[in-house]
């Protein structure tokens, strides 16, 4: 039977990675399948595209994950699907919430055939063996023999095939660039950002965040060893095909027990399977010197915080009370000092937040070290203990916004502020970051620092500013670029500068990763 995994976008903005779930169903699949993966961000399809690539590939089954903010589409593409004959299984963290719903058992039209409830590692197979018998059942649920839910163990963990897989459609070099690039620098033909997890689970239990409630407040990690194989076989991938392979740890927070992560990072070390990685680490764990010192050798290049605001009462509100403002400052400078630059994660529409919460907010992000911040909005999740606080006070304003997806937009209706009010909020955060001039201070505080650093940071800041502000057209770009042409040209002009002095990039055509401010006890 041929099976297709489809990943759907949401329709208005573009994921930069794959999801990781395609790779280990198609791993975890029984022999004598072929499973085909789509990720709706590299291959944009509408829904009569879809339902034709099913008929033409002689699909006999299609899995689709999706989140909140794409369920909507996903059940769009699944109604296509649906009408070929074809039976669709749905799961993730949307669906195991609100089965009923993807099932039509609630009123609302049915979009599945099946759905995969929790993590689908360990029932995969046998809804496989069903569809090939023709006797799906509605619900697979992963429980013990007791009718408890079992959470799959990571030991041993499924090894995925990444130096055998297809993964032309996730190359984030455009085509036209690649002769380009190629000539200009060597190792340099493709750029992927590969997706890896060393644990799962998160004990903090925030109160809008849907982790706890899918993944478990319990913590499983892979080996050490199994985490290090899996580096090592994606960096030699990249050398063998002369491009470059970046590595995002998508575990809930990578630094959760830090002892554990120093141990997996000397390891990555010990082993020369330093590749760049990005990573989510809440800023509390982020107080410990040697930590840093590890993340930097390894091969850490950004790191994703959760900082959600700058004010205790807000943060104490969601549940997030270990995050202190008054030392994200000091974190970031931490960071900063091994060239490890962070994304800040703001939230607005809080119940503290006021008119001016978004000038408030970058009064302090203007004076830490340029990173990447991001902003959004208070969004009460489907089966979060936001969602039913708001929910019982009667602040839901649109109860099942998912279903109409209308990105940075308010579902309830804040406390000390409108909803218009929030949404301006958040319009001033974006404009006032990724503005031409915004970009330029951020490159100007990096003067100091090496040209490749300060592209770095300027190509990273073009691309999330599409987050926000549309992007997908090439016109679009080339606005941008425009705007954007004094600083441009203003790297451009060291950078060459820089490539024509011999021997000043040496060693510098790969990911090459050293070992700086690692102390003799950090590599014991």
């Amino acid at each position: 039977m041929r099976i297709l995994l489809y990943n759907p976008d949401n329709g208005v903005t573009r994921n930069f990675m794959p999801h990781l779930w395609m790779f280990l169903l198609q791993t975890l699949t029984p022999p004598g399948h072929e499973v085909v993966l789509i990720d709706g961000n590299a291959q944009p399809m509408d829904e009569t595209q879809i339902a034709q690539f099913v008929r033409d590939q002689n699909i006999g089954l299609v899995g689709i994950g999706a989140m909140t903010r794409m369920v909507a589409r996903a059940y769009r593409m699944a109604d296509s699907i649906r009408a070929t004959g074809v039976p669709v299984v749905m799961g993730g963290p949307h669906v195991t919430e609100e089965a009923d719903e993807a099932l039509g058992r609630n009123g609302g039209p049915r979009h599945a055939d099946a759905v995969a409830l929790g993590e689908a590692d360990e029932i995969w197979p046998q809804i496989v063996e069903d569809a090939v018998r023709g006797e799906l059942k509605e619900i697979y649920a992963p429980v013990d023999g007791g009718g408890k839910e079992r959470k799959p163990p990571l030991n041993p963990y499924p090894v995925i095939p990444w130096d055998k897989l297809d993964l032309s459609q996730f190359n984030l070099i455009p085509k036209l660039m690649h002769p380009l690039l190629k000539n200009f620098r060597e190792g340099w033909g493709t750029f992927r950002i590969v997706p890896v997890e060393s644990g799962r689970g998160c004990p903090y239990g925030c109160e809008f965040c849907t982790v706890t409630g899918f993944f478990g407040d319990s913590i499983r990690f892979r080996t050490n060893e199994s985490v290090v194989n899996e580096l090592l076989l994606l960096k030699d991938r990249a050398r063998k095909e002369g491009g470059q392979i970046a590595v995002f740890f998508i575990d809930d927070n990578f630094a959760i027990n830090v002892k554990r992560t120093k141990s997996l990072l000397r390891d990555i070390i010990a082993a020369k399977a330093q590749v760049f990685w990005v990573a989510q680490i809440s800023a509390n764990l982020l107080r410990d010197e040697e930590l840093v010192d590890l993340m930097a050798a390894s091969g850490c290049k950004w790191i994703f915080i959760g900082m959600e605001s700058v004010d205790p009462a807000n943060l104490k509100d969601v549940n997030k009370g270990f995050n202190k403002p008054d030392e994200y400052a000091a974190v970031l400078e931490r960071l900063a000092k091994r060239n490890i630059y962070a994304i800040t994660s703001f939230i607005f529409g809080m119940d503290n937040d006021t008119p001016g919460v978004a000038e408030r907010t970058l009064q302090q992000v203007r004076s830490w070290p340029p990173g990447l911040p991001i902003f959004g909005l208070l969004t009460p999740l489907p089966a979060t203990p936001l969602y039913q606080r708001l929910e019982a006070a009667g602040r839901l304003t649109r109860p099942r916004h998912w279903l109409d997806f209308v990105p940075f937009t308010m579902a309830h209706t804040p406390m000390k502020m409108t909803i218009e009010e929030a949404h301006t909020e958040l319009n001033y955060g974006w404009a006032q970051s990724y503005s031409p001039e915004a970009l330029a201070q951020a490159v100007a505080a990096l003067d100091d620092q090496h040209v490749g650093d300060r592209f770095n940071i300027f190509l990273a800041r073009l691309c999330f500013r599409g987050i926000y502000f549309p992007m997908l057209r090439k016109s679009s770009w080339l606005r941008v670029v425009l705007e954007n042409r004094r600083t441009i040209l203003r790297l451009l002009k060291e950078g060459v500068f820089r490539w024509m002095r011999p021997g000043n990039f040496a060693g510098q055509d790969s990911f090459h990763v050293g070992t700086p401010n690692v102390s003799s006890k950090a590599n014991a």
